[in-house]
């Protein structure tokens, strides 16, 4: 089975940003997603992230920075390597890789 070492930026609004390390086998076609999924389930129930596959990805929830480019966690493939996820810079932060997708006029604050 590959391995992947995952680089999650993690920390919240106010807080110095660090990054936590978590190395993890993955079957081939696991995306990013399942493997935070997994990550949260097992290792870490803190992590915080966003998604929402009910919308049969059209939700744009799990929107984040793979290696400085944006994807969408459900549909990026994990890979065998050093792999480093950031949140949307251009987004309110919430905490970890969650931020604010909805523009305000959209929310039910």
């Amino acid at each position: 089975m590959p391995t992947t070492t995952l680089h999650i930026r993690r920390g919240g609004p106010g807080e110095a940003p660090r990054h936590d390390v978590f190395e993890l086998s993955f079957e081939p076609g696991e995306s990013v997603l399942d493997a935070l999924r997994r990550l949260r389930i097992g290792t870490d129930p803190t992590l915080a992230f966003r998604y929402a596959c009910l919308n049969a990805n059209a939700c744009k929830e799990c929107m984040m920075l793979l290696d400085g480019k944006v994807i969408y966690a459900c549909t990026a493939r994990l890979e065998a390597r050093d792999m480093r996820l950031d949140p949307l810079p251009n987004k309110t932060l919430l905490r970890d890789l969650a931020t604010v997708i909805a523009p305000p006029d959209e929310r039910l604050d």
